[in-house]
């Protein structure tokens, strides 16, 4: 998960900054390339150039601390100055280059506060400043919401920025580089903007409110599949699995890739595999599927039947249909648990059970018998002695071996080995169904031949 973030993050800075690269080689970069020469300034004395230059000496340096100590000087010495402008974006960068990102958005947010235009005149610095707080906002993982909607406003009029650095920029030419150079970064900006509430409540393993802030993004960007994907992580930890395989599988037939964050075959293993363990078969997943590409989110009252319900559901039916076997099979899987000698004499001897239903498997004696052998197969099992039944009076003729019948009796004695055995005590009367004809004997005078 943690990879994940930081893998995504690292993508959104390194478009930011691989395009920011336009304007870094020089001050002026956009104007050079069109050949225009920017307004004509002038230092107000030798000490402002020199404090100008030490600026410039300390950010080729690295230096941005004291890039910032001499940028503060510079200013305090010359509140007014014709590179007022290029102190403000040196200043933006240099909280930048010193790691302090929030100080590099609020700043600009300080000149900001009527548009960008009323801040620079100059496009070359416009552009340049509004880069440098899209690469700050794109970098902090700990920005708070007002410095958050600075940065989406910066973003957002990078986006829409149209003033030709250059008069003699053809439009062609300026409207790719706005098509290729400034509006992606701008975008991925706006979409680090749009997760981040939503990556830092995670962090803090606030899921509810990382689900709240991943909606209201999703909402924003329906098609985007790293925010479908962290709302189903969000959603699974708060044990919404339903709810979490849809995001999970929207992301997937959006972008398997997730932006460019990770192969596209682990996640798409994943979220099938998640599936899967969530239904016990892959049953239904190609129709959802094809299904969660109409929204972004899932509709009211989804449910995916899991693996659990889907085995009681057939067990509620096979109870229904099979009332009396399911009983047996209730008893017989407490009788041969590790404690059922404790279930038998505290639960089960001498205790009434309702009726049972099983097969004949042998009578003893075999007419008149005053004990019945009983099996309970499963359907299409075959029939294993488990139940003795004794009766207090004898049946009145022979029984049908491999006849089904119905019984209601008291246990009275259970042994688990080397056989499996319950014995209960049964009154003729409550024997249903066993089929039993006359037993035949000898005519009287006749004797049986011996051997």
């Amino acid at each position: 998960m943690h990879m994940f973030l930081n893998s995504f993050r690292g993508k959104t800075a390194a478009a930011i900054l691989a395009a920011v690269a336009i304007t870094a080689a020089t001050p002026y970069a956009f104007a050079q390339a069109g050949g225009a020469k920017p307004a004509e300034k002038k230092y107000k004395d030798a000490a402002e150039y020199d404090a100008y230059s030490a600026v410039i000496k300390d950010v080729g340096a690295k230096d941005f601390n004291k890039a910032i100590a001499d940028l503060a000087t510079w200013k305090q010495k010359y509140p007014t100055s014709d590179y007022h402008e290029d102190r403000d974006v040196l200043f933006i960068q240099a909280y930048s280059g010193a790691k302090q990102l929030g100080k590099a958005i609020e700043y600009f947010g300080e000149l900001d506060k009527n548009g960008i235009d009323a801040a620079f005149t100059d496009p070359g610095n416009a552009i340049k400043a509004l880069f440098a707080t899209v690469v700050a906002i794109g970098q902090d993982t700990d920005a708070t919401p007002e410095q958050l909607a600075i940065g989406e406003k910066a973003a957002q009029e990078l986006m829409d920025y149209n003033h030709k650095p250059a008069a003699n920029i053809t439009d062609e030419a300026w409207a790719e580089a706005r098509t290729k150079q400034l509006q992606p970064p701008a975008k991925a900006a706006l979409l680090y903007i749009a997760m981040l509430p939503g990556n830092q409540a995670f962090a803090k393993k606030d899921y509810p409110a990382a689900e709240a802030a991943y909606t209201k993004a999703l909402q924003k960007y329906p098609d985007n599949a790293a925010i479908a994907y962290q709302l189903g992580m969000c959603l699974r930890n708060e044990g919404k699995r339903s709810e979490a395989a849809y995001e999970f599988l929207r992301a997937t037939s959006t972008d398997a890739t997730l932006g460019g964050a990770q192969k596209a075959e682990t996640i798409q293993g994943f979220v099938d595999k998640y599936y899967v363990n969530l239904h016990g078969s892959d049953e239904g997943l190609d129709a959802l599927k094809a299904s969660v590409k109409a929204s972004p989110l899932p509709p009211a009252g989804f449910k995916i039947k899991t693996a659990t319900e889907i085995a009681e559901e057939k067990q509620a039916e096979f109870e229904k249909s099979n009332p009396q076997l399911a009983l047996w099979m209730k008893i017989k899987g407490a009788l041969a648990d590790t404690n059922g000698d404790q279930y038998f004499a505290g639960q089960l001897k001498d205790s009434a059970v309702p009726q049972l239903r099983g097969v004949l498997v042998d009578a003893k004696p075999a007419c008149k018998p005053k004990e019945l052998v009983v099996a309970v197969p499963l359907p299409g099992g075959t029939p294993t002695p488990e139940i003795t039944l004794k009766l207090e009076t004898p049946l009145t003729g022979k029984p049908e071996l491999n006849s089904e019948f119905h019984w209601e009796g008291i246990p009275s004695a259970f042994t688990k080995d080397p056989s499996f055995m319950l014995t209960m005590t049964v009154e003729k009367e409550k024997i249903e169904g066993l089929k039993i004809s006359p037993c035949v004997t000898a005519p009287a005078g006749v004797r049986k031949k011996k051997g």
